[in-house]
């Protein structure tokens, strides 16, 4: 008997121990969960399934899972609430029986619904209809229940990692895939590098053979056919590069847009019509625009060609307009900008990104996966957007204007189009324009005199061309120059008159005119003319260093040097005609300077 009393009592001990250790691991009835009813490996599948939910359930929410997998949650709730709503869901059939109870700390960025941001708010009211537990008061959750009177709740076990597939079960897996999601394997195999064919969505022998090396540098077996288990771990692999942008889709009602942004990468600043403007939002120098107005194709073509003048969008790169659509690429040291727009019912949208260069691997990440969710929804931007932001001549909506390193003046001494401007306009440019739109290319620089020639790449018709004075001008007759006074800020030259002070420069310098008139930096490169209408010589840049000189003082290359610089480029210059010239009107002289004069611009 004493033996038997000495078991029962240590079995009661043993008992007793297990007992409180399972009270111990009982989870907290009052705890933030969720129910989780669904998940997918495509955003966009997921949002469709999510949104087929809302139809039936309450509360329903979707969260990335990681692993490229996004979860369809209904929640949050109390734990106890959360298991009563689970039991009854599946009883009713609105759910699968698979369905789990999800914890908080699992679910990542959430994708639905649009906007929403409800992982911290804590648990709401079970759906009405539902039989809830009542809360637990601080007193009992204190105080311990005699072990007799203890029925522990079930700990929910962490979901067992699905046993990987068979070679057979992987080829039906496999079978079951869409073209796209073929396709999309073929590009992620493309990034590991273990792929270079074509991305067709058909797997033939070189998708086979990279798909087996792939398996050999992780340790799988090689069999050529990846398992459900291998492709996510492939594609784990590929969004890895996106961790940490926040990708998350986000709905602007008033631009009629919906797409997935960087949301830890940018942020919305202001509407700015046709833009709506996302700025920097963390360490990624980043910015994005949704473009969003109504117009037609002339709208369309409009802001193609504007797009190409904001300082966002450099001059290298490959861009395209076609009948309803654009895109535009442009990269420099510094940056790299995608642009795409289409007109579809009298609405232009589409988008802007920014993203600093050196990030190319995930500069193409984020622009596919803007691109791939990128969904017009009802409405554009009206244009009374923003009302009251800052205006300026250098900005359109908002934006810098690019803008030249230097503009001068200069003039057409050929039918065709060749122009005469000053050396110093041409330096270290990586694009050279005329009027700004059409490209330039040098023919000839001589910096020792200052003088440069320059031939557009597309042929021009001027209305007017210089003719080089056969003889050199009398001194003190009135002349007059033309020139971009303020450097391309008014679209036409402005007029100086004054008189020729001497034939030479201040140390009897030949082949340099002396003027008597009052000029500014903008205008040097541009034309000489004397009272007939023929260049006596070209505008030189002010001197630098050396004595302060009076403002009405300046300088000119003689029409010798132009004829010279001409002969050496192969270019025959005009020369006017001395006997019968007569004087010409203020007027005729303005108007003939003008029709010659052009804008000449240095690019970085």
């Amino acid at each position: 008997m004493p033996m038997l009393r000495i078991l029962l009592m240590c079995l009661s001990a043993l008992f007793l121990s297990v007992a409180n250790t399972a009270f111990a691991q009982a989870d907290d009835p009052d705890e933030v969960v969720w129910v989780q009813v669904e998940a997918q490996q495509s955003l966009n599948r997921a949002t469709d399934r999510a949104r087929a939910y809302t139809t039936l359930l309450q509360d329903v929410n979707g969260f990335s899972v990681g692993g490229g997998w996004y979860a369809i949650v209904v929640g949050p709730y109390r734990r106890a609430d959360a298991e009563l709503v689970l039991r009854q869901y599946r009883r009713d059939g609105l759910i699968p029986r698979d369905s789990f109870v999800q914890v908080s700390n699992r679910l990542g960025q959430q994708f639905w619904p649009v906007g929403a941001n409800v992982l911290d708010t804590g648990a709401v009211a079970a759906p009405e209809g539902t039989e809830t537990a009542p809360a637990e008061t601080p007193a009992q959750t204190q105080e311990v229940p005699q072990i007799a009177e203890v029925t522990p709740a079930p700990t929910p076990q962490p979901e067992p990692e699905p046993a990987d597939e068979t070679p057979a079960q992987a080829q039906r897996s496999e079978s079951a895939l869409s073209r796209d999601e073929k396709k999309e394997l073929q590009v992620m195999l493309q990034w590991a590098g273990f792929y270079s064919a074509a991305i067709d969505g058909s797997f033939g022998r070189g998708t086979r053979n990279s798909m087996a090396d792939w398996q050999e540098s992780k340790g799988y077996d090689k069999t050529g056919v990846l398992t459900t288990l291998q492709r996510a771990a492939l594609k784990t692999d590929y969004n890895a590069v996106l961790e940490g942008l926040g990708l998350q889709m986000v709905r602007d009602a008033q631009a009629g847009i919906e797409l997935i942004l960087p949301t830890k990468a940018v942020t919305f600043d202001r509407y700015e019509p046709p833009f709506a403007q996302y700025k920097q939002a963390g360490d990624i120098d980043a910015r994005v625009l949704l473009i969003s107005q109504p117009g037609n194709q002339d709208t369309l073509f409009g802001l193609y060609e504007i797009m190409q003048t904001l300082e966002i969008v450099p001059l290298e790169g490959p861009r395209e307009r076609k009948n309803s659509s654009f895109t535009l690429v442009g990269e420099n040291g510094r940056m790299i900008s995608y642009t795409e727009a289409a007109l579809e019912n009298g609405e232009i949208k589409g988008f802007t990104l920014i993203w600093p260069a050196g990030d190319e691997e995930r500069r193409r990440r984020v622009v596919a996966e803007m691109r791939n969710s990128f969904t017009r929804t009802p409405g554009a931007l009206s244009a009374s957007a923003g009302a009251g932001a800052q205006q300026s001549i250098d900005l359109l909506s908002g934006l810098q204007i690019r803008k030249p390193k230097i503009s001068r003046s200069g003039f057409f001494v050929t039918s065709s189009g060749d122009v005469a401007t000053i050396s110093a306009v041409v330096q270290n440019c990586s694009r050279i324009t005329l009027d700004g739109d059409t490209d330039a290319e040098v023919i000839m620089d001589d910096t020792a005199s200052g003088l440069a020639l320059l031939k557009p790449k597309t042929a021009l018709a001027p209305l007017a061309i210089a003719s080089l004075a056969a003889q050199p001008a009398r001194l003190q007759s009135d002349v007059v120059v033309a020139g971009y006074s303020f450097e391309g800020v008014l679209n036409a030259p402005s007029m100086s008159f004054g008189t020729l002070a001497d034939i030479r420069g201040l140390d009897g310098e030949e082949n340099v005119s002396r003027l008597a008139l009052r000029v500014r930096a903008g205008d040097a490169g541009g034309p000489v003319l004397d009272r007939t209408g023929a260049v006596i010589g070209m505008l030189t840049a002010a001197p630098e260093g050396g004595p302060q000189l009076p403002q009405d003082v300046s300088f000119a290359l003689s029409s010798v040097l132009l004829s010279e610089a001409g002969k050496k480029a192969g270019i025959k210059l005009a020369e006017a005609t001395a006997d019968g010239a007569e004087g010409l009107t203020s007027f005729q002289l303005s108007e003939k300077a003008s029709g010659m004069t052009v804008l000449v611009s240095c690019w970085e």
